[in-house]
């Protein structure tokens, strides 16, 4: 957000925007000229009457409520000083906040103020300050009364009497009652934070040191305000507006202070908290000003004094925590993380420093995205839509650093690329170990809360969700540097399996597509298939059966069910997908032992998605042509194509998708071997399959057997299969094909036989097979022949095992053709 007249005029309603606070609700709308007039009349009916009235104190708010596009002249500020300052008027203690906001509207909003009345307000202060405010100061008061004092020093046209008088004023309060701070809420120390901030401007240097050094102290006193996120920003943003104005007015003896006091050598009571956001507000204001000439070294020493802060405070933090990337309990370091995270994110470019990077990488994993934290403390407890754990889920969504989440990453990215390889490491690392325990925290997660309409989960898969989009940008990151780069081939291979490990991990979460998940998959998936290390590795990562059924790292389950696990179904759906880009590389025993066991069962899976990638990876296995090892392979693909079969047929069709298993069985019958005994085992089961389906559906139901729907489509499809494999099938295997199809049809009502043969007429009518063709035509004549005829079940049966005899090249001569075996001549 760029620094602006028009977002600056009132400085506290910036800061508490930008920080990330509600402000308080103020129309955007004018009052009539009217009402403006009216009102104004009646806060000068108090200085008539000498007293003031309830109904003195509403206009008065009723303007401020308005003050947006509210203006103040000199002589209605005369009417509020009069009132303020009059002896004869009892003012109530709710009096003083509006008198002192509206005075503080007109010197904001007043392009030109009478500098003899700007002398007036101060003595004005100077005298209340002296007499009623020791009696009824409290936070309200003593915020607007900084806000007033610091905003009349800034103004160009007071005195310098006038700006000495507030200065002093404005430096004890802040000495004196910054107790009275600790109570504020944010929008209150929005309007201290944005006085300091017109003192700063306006101060010399004597007043400068004082109010800086209240500026960076305050927080570490006992009684002081809290160190936290949105005051953090503030202070960031409030530097981010001081540091320009000192450059513009030349002001160097007052940079050297700032780079000194807060940047270079700051008291060891000042908390690192509030000393990184100054530190990044100079940065921000950095990257965002032009530099004169002649300010050259003083800029360049404030922003490297700034880079070194920020680097020394992270490398502390590091050596705190252990040097190493954990779940943070302790919530100093976790606010120093965050602060450090958006300082760096909101500052715009900065030299890349290893400490820089992990403490970033320490924030993403922690507190950015405090799955495990989360994960833990529900788990342990009881799970409840209600309780603390809800609560904070909630209103971390609504945070700062979540909704900034993308800018950190990117900003984390830019200093990875810059970095060392050792620290390189270390973040990478952290980051796939995140992977996994987001994997196994949120899938017991998902199982105990699995069927309930619960927020608290709804809550953490957002968060999640934010946690894949992190980790999908850094691995684009990570795979652009170290797949493109002359690094070793162990490390390439070990990087692209940590990724795809991690990406199955995380595959629950994805919800939208994002290219650079696919890009990046497309370039790991290269970079394993070149290496047969690579992929057995990559494979052997595959969750075990045992684990997948059993769920043994979950004993406190009292019942588990894999159909349910969602979180461990997509992870498996990742790897159905990915390994047939890589299974030339596999070895039969390896395919055998880890990747079948886990195919065959999730073959069985209600979700369509799930079964029908199952059967895609029995086609890329069956399918491995010469290239492959087929003296290793073949035997297993025979015997993998025995219970294929027998998996497929037995769940169709209530769960197996048709598609993927008439894919499996028409790769299975054009890469086994020819005359496979698995071919005529897959042949005789289809046709034995289609008979019982057939046979559940009445035969007087004319209607649906014309039109083969509703209950005949599944048995439809079969038969549609079994006549695509006249043309696929190897000779050895076609006669017991039109055996076995000749016994279907002719067992088939009237009505479905009709429609079956004009459908075999079209197929033997356009294939341009030299080889089958004659014999199909005898043998579909034959069987057409058949049809015709009125037999009963028996009969027909017996009629299709004698008369219907395929010999290669010929046909079996035909005694009284039907009229249908005439029509099939014609056509062909």
């Amino acid at each position: 957000m760029s620094i602006r007249q028009n977002n600056t005029l009132f400085l506290e309603q910036w800061l508490s925007s930008i920080s990330g606070n509600v402000s308080t609700s103020q129309s955007s709308s004018s009052l009539s000229s009217r009402a403006i007039v009216q009102t104004w009349a009646e806060i000068r009916d108090c200085l008539q009457s000498q007293a003031l009235q309830p109904r003195h104190l509403q206009s008065m708010n009723l303007l401020l409520d308005y003050q947006v596009s509210l203006y103040v002249a000199d002589t209605q500020a005369k009417l509020l000083l009069s009132i303020l300052s009059s002896e004869k008027i009892a003012l109530p203690n709710e009096a003083y906040t509006p008198l002192l906001r509206l005075l503080y509207v007109w010197v904001r909003k007043s392009s030109r103020p009478s500098p003899s009345l700007m002398d007036s307000a101060a003595d004005v202060l100077l005298k209340f300050l002296d007499t009623e405010y020791g009696q009824i100061k409290n936070p309200i008061l003593f915020a607007n009364t900084v806000l007033l004092l610091a905003a009349i020093s800034y103004v160009p046209s007071a005195s310098e009497r006038s700006k000495t008088v507030c200065l002093d004023l404005v430096c004890r309060l802040l000495e004196q009652d910054y107790m009275l701070i600790s109570s504020f809420g944010a929008l209150l120390l929005s309007h201290v934070l944005a006085g300091i901030g017109y003192a700063l401007r306006s101060s010399g240097n004597a007043h400068f040191v004082r109010i800086l050094d209240s500026l960076l102290g305050i927080w570490g006193k006992e009684d002081g305000p809290p160190c936290s996120l949105p005051n953090g920003l503030m202070i960031l943003h409030l530097v981010e507006w001081v540091i320009p104005g000192m450059m513009k007015l030349n002001s160097q003896d007052k940079l050297l202070t700032f780079t000194i006091q807060a940047l270079e050598i700051p008291k060891l009571d000042y908390p690192p908290f509030g000393l990184v956001m100054a530190a990044g507000g100079v940065l921000r204001a950095l990257n965002r000003s032009i530099t004169s000439v002649e300010r050259l070294d003083l800029v360049s020493r404030l922003r490297v004094s700034s880079e070194n802060l920020l680097r020394s405070t992270a490398q502390n933090l590091i050596k705190k925590m252990g040097g190493f990337i954990s779940v943070v309990n302790d919530g100093s370091t976790g606010l120093l993380l965050q602060c450090i995270s958006l300082a760096v994110a909101r500052a715009g470019p900065i030299s890349s420093h290893a400490s820089l990077l992990i403490s970033m990488a320490a924030a993403l994993l922690t507190e950015i995205v405090p799955l495990r934290r989360l994960y833990t403390r529900i788990l342990g407890s009881s799970v409840s839509s209600q309780g603390p754990e809800f609560d904070e889920a909630k209103e971390h969504l609504n945070s700062v650093p979540f909704k900034e989440a993308g800018s950190i990453t990117a900003c984390f990215c830019n200093q990875y690329v810059s970095a060392d390889e050792e620290s390189r490491n270390v973040v990478e690392n952290a980051f796939w170990r995140f992977c996994q325990e987001i994997y196994s925290g949120h899938r017991l997660l998902a199982l105990l809360l699995h069927d309930r309409e619960d927020q608290l989960l709804s809550n953490i898969e957002k968060m999640a969700e934010s946690a894949f989009l992190m980790v999908v940008v850094f691995a684009s990151t990570v795979s652009k540097h170290k797949l493109s780069s002359g690094l070793a081939p162990e490390i390439r291979m070990q990087t692209s399996v940590s990724i795809l490990v991690s990406f199955s991990c995380m595959e629950y979460f994805r919800r939208i597509r994002l290219p650079e998940y696919m890009d990046t998959i497309r370039g790991v998936v290269v970079s394993v298939q070149e290496n047969e290390t690579a992929c057995t590795t990559f494979v052997e990562s595959l969750p075990p059966y045992a684990d997948l059924t059993n769920a043994k790292e979950f004993p406190h389950l009292v019942k588990y069910t894999w159909l349910n696990d969602e979180v461990q179904t997509s992870r498996i759906l990742f790897y159905l997908r990915v390994i047939p880009t890589c299974i030339e590389r596999l070895s039969a025993p390896l395919f055998s032992e880890v990747v079948t066991p886990t195919m065959f069962l999730y073959m069985e899976h209600p979700n369509e998605k799930v079964s029908r990638a199952s059967h895609s990876m029995f086609v890329a296995f069956i399918s491995l042509g010469k290239e492959a090892d087929v003296d290793e392979t073949a035997p297993l693909k025979e015997q993998l194509a025995f219970y294929y079969i027998l998996k497929s047929l037995s769940g169709y069709p209530e769960f197996t998708p048709f598609d993927g298993m008439a894919s499996g069985f028409a790769h299975l019958i054009q890469h086994l071997p020819a005359g496979s005994p698995a071919t005529f085992y897959c042949i005789h089961n289809l046709v034995e399959k289609a008979q019982n389906l057939c046979s559940k559906v009445s035969v007087q139901n004319a209607d649906l057997w014309k039109n083969w729907q509703g209950e005949l489509e599944p048995c439809k499809k079969l038969l549609d299969l079994l006549l695509r494999f006249i043309s696929l099938v190897d000779i050895q295997v076609l006669p017991d094909l039109m055996k076995l199809l000749a016994q279907l049809i002719i067992q088939l009502p009237k009505d479905g036989q009709n429609v079956v043969l004009n459908e075999l007429y079209e197929h033997v009518a356009e294939s341009d097979d030299v080889i089958r063709k004659p014999s199909l035509v005898s043998w579909l004549q034959s069987l057409s022949y058949l049809c015709s005829k009125d037999f009963d079940n028996t009969s027909r049966s017996a009629a299709s095992e004698n008369k219907i005899v395929y010999r290669e090249g010929s046909a079996a001569p035909l005694t009284n053709p039907s009229q249908g075996a005439e029509g099939l001549s014609s056509r062909l």
